[in-house]
């Protein structure tokens, strides 16, 4: 999946000139936690998140000169530079710039002009999607040899019922990394044919495990 399929294309900007008070009212009233900072060509240079206008404001109780505080540029605050990531890049590999550096949102970028904006929560949204568990299905987990072609022998005992596979997603076997599981989300609530036919198959399936079911 590309990231120009779940990034939100209208994105809230501000110059650097732009105050503080400015990127407080937007934050506001779009309800947004991040924006980005874009110079006259509409490359980013730098964002804002909520928590950097929120610690710039000031409080009741500082005094009367520092009322002024708000009226500061946005540059004075923003983080710079800007990780950026391109609508053609994939989703599962941004995801690692989100864990590794602790990302909260990041600009999308093209042709040095953004075009969009991915979040958190697009990314969980996302990954929500790639597994499969926002339709109804249920979730088989086969512990199969860590070999070239087991994928297509696995899925096509799946065939006989045929069943709608949701997704499809791979883990190492810790306990022995001469195996691995895969895990096959199906749109059916009742799993149960399909897990004796992949145990007839000679498959070991480690969830779910049912009641009376020898493995």
């Amino acid at each position: 999946m590309l990231v120009e399929e779940v990034m939100k294309e209208d994105v809230i900007t501000l110059t650097p000139s732009d105050s503080i008070e400015t990127a407080l009212k937007l934050l506001n009233q779009y309800h947004i936690r991040h924006i980005p900072i874009v110079d006259e060509n509409q490359c980013v240079i730098g964002i804002v998140s909520d928590r950097d206008v929120r610690d710039a404001s000031p409080s009741i109780l500082d005094e009367p000169s520092e009322s002024n505080q708000l009226q500061k540029p946005i540059q004075s605050i923003m983080t710079t530079p800007v990780t950026t990531v391109h609508p053609l890049d994939f989703v599962e590999e941004v995801a690692t710039i989100f864990y590794e550096q602790e990302f909260a949102c990041v600009p999308v970028m093209k042709s040095n002009r953004i075009v969009g904006i991915i979040t958190e929560k697009d990314m969980l949204h996302t990954l929500i999607h790639l597994t499969g568990t926002n339709v109804q299905s249920s979730q088989i987990e086969v512990k199969v040899l860590n070999k070239p072609g087991i994928l297509p022998k696995v899925t096509q005992v799946f065939g006989k019922r045929k069943v709608n596979i949701s997704s499809v997603l791979i883990y190492p076997y810790k306990p022995d990394s001469n195996y691995k599981i895969i895990v096959i989300r199906i749109q059916t609530m009742n799993p149960l044919p399909t897990i004796e036919d992949l145990k007839e198959a000679g498959y070991e399936v480690l969830w779910p495990k049912m009641p009376g079911m020898t493995t």
